[in-house]
């Protein structure tokens, strides 16, 4: 079963009455005899497809998500096919079937072997398909059954369902989800080619420039994977006159962002610095002497002219940067002929692979430094960014910075923001979470009582008076001190 992703160009050679309504990058399956429907039924490929068209409109709305799915619902369909079990039959096959999948996820070739995460995560999906294929009469019945389970919540107990296929994985607090601050130090130092002293490493690798200025770039404004891979050279905020530890606004263009949400976050003036150092210098010397081609599977090139931060010409027409898609922006061609993209590789063309490059990184500081060392991904640099932004907001040191910045009168808008906004009412704009609700519940899933436990023990540190008063309201409990 092939596993492809529409593209609607030349569409008009297709001999349709009008454009395909398929949205750009949608999954589509399909048979190795290509075949969509068999007895005058759709083929469990096809009903999939379907599912997949409804996506964008049934709380689905980002590709990356639509990339998961498929790649769930095509392991499944390919078991059963392999197993000889119709997908869309009786309930007792399709449960058998569950059964002999979890055992060659768990204990079959280690290939095909899945850790408790990825099973879930493509179960859920598959339970997901088969909701809306019951529902549409695609089928009477689906494999899962659920067990209702009750949540505690700030708001009282709730009670949810739980698919039982699935199974427990380790608590949030067993597995590292961010960095602390002295690994984030050792990660960039790392990709930069230093040791975790600061001093020159043995290591020789390439793009070492690049590599620790973009990484440096994530850690200070939260960006997404999606978001930094594909943010052009132009959208990067102009530094301030002086350096300032307010940090910097940087908008983002709703079609890079998770969902098509444009939101706004910040970045640090010396993260924004090496970012620019690295365009003006490493990414120069790369891209000296080329000129850049967009491979063939991208599309035709678009050369754009006269550009500047909010957009430029493209075919002769202004178009705003936070119009372009992600495909449109691997296939911009500056007045140079070099990539809009800003991070670019050794043969000038747009560098997209950042999860191998971490990944790397990683195996060689837990292999010659810290073996304690976790695999780092883009996404974990953005939980270290909500975790390290949270604390500075619970500590007041933006709220210190921007009152300073107030009286230099220099950005007295975020000044006011910094000194009157809640602090989880920040972080929930930075992340570009639509309600404060969201981000509750994502610190709930990382340690933030440790960000908390720091600033109270400061804060006794400072006024002994307040800490033996919140300690005498103790007295009398067990353990006395504190202790249980």
């Amino acid at each position: 079963m092939h596993l492809i992703f529409y593209s609607p160009s030349e569409w008009d050679t297709w001999s349709l009455g009008r454009r395909p309504l398929i949205p750009e990058g949608m999954p589509v399956l399909v048979d190795e005899d290509l075949v969509l429907e068999e007895g005058g039924k759709l083929r469990p490929a096809a009903v999939a497809n379907l599912w997949f068209r409804e996506l964008p409109i049934s709380g689905a709305p980002a590709r990356r998500t639509w990339k998961t799915y498929a790649q769930g619902v095509r392991s499944w369909l390919e078991f059963l096919a392999e197993r000889g079990v119709d997908p869309l039959s009786e309930r007792d096959d399709l449960r058998a079937a569950l059964s002999a999948f979890s055992e060659y996820r768990f204990a079959g070739p280690l290939k095909a072997r899945w850790d408790e995460g990825t099973w879930n995560l493509n179960i859920n999906t598959v339970a997901r398909f088969y909701d809306w294929a019951v529902d549409q009469g695609h089928c009477a019945v689906q494999p899962f059954t659920y067990a209702i389970v009750r949540r505690y919540t700030d708001a009282g107990v709730q009670k949810a369902k739980r698919n039982t296929a699935t199974v427990r994985a380790a608590k949030p607090h067993a597995r590292v989800k961010y960095l602390e601050a002295d690994f984030r130090q050792m990660f960039v130092r790392a990709l930069a080619g230093l040791r975790p002293d600061g001093e020159p490493d043995s290591f020789r690798g390439r793009h070492l420039g690049r590599n620790a200025a973009m990484a440096s770039l994530v850690l200070s404004s939260g960006l997404r994977s999606q978001e930094f891979t594909h943010l052009l050279s132009y959208e990067l905020p102009s530094l301030p006159v002086r350096r300032s530890s307010v940090p910097v606004r940087f908008p983002l263009a709703a079609q890079i962002t998770k969902g098509k949400k444009a939101r706004e976050t910040w970045a640090d003036y010396d993260a924004l610095l090496e970012v620019r150092q690295y365009v003006e210098l490493d990414r120069a010397a790369v891209l000296m002497g080329r000129e850049y081609v967009p491979a063939a599977r991208l599309g035709e090139p678009l050369p754009v002219v006269e550009p500047d931060w909010e957009g430029g010409t493209v075919g002769g027409r202004r178009v705003s940067w936070r119009k372009l898609t992600l495909n449109e922006r691997l296939r911009m061609v500056t007045p140079d002929g070099a990539p809009a993209i800003i991070a670019v590789q050794s043969d000038g063309t747009p560098f997209i692979d950042w999860p191998t490059t971490f990944r790397r990184a990683s195996a060689r500081i837990r292999r010659d430094f810290e073996p304690r060392f976790p695999t780092v991904t883009p996404h974990m640099l953005r939980h270290s960014f909500a975790m390290a932004t949270l604390e500075r907001l619970v500590k007041g040191h933006y709220a210190r910075a921007a009152a300073l910045v107030a009286d230099a009168d220099e950005d007295a808008a975020l000044a006011l923001y910094l000194t009157k906004q809640d602090p989880l009412l920040v972080l929930r704009d930075l992340l570009g979470h639509t309600s404060v609700t969201t981000t509750e519940i994502y610190l709930a899933r990382l340690d933030v009582h440790r960000i908390y436990r720091d600033v109270y023990r400061d804060a006794g540190r400072h006024s002994g008076a307040a800490a033996a008063e919140a300690d005498a309201e103790f007295d009398g409990e067990e353990g006395g001190d504190g202790s249980w």
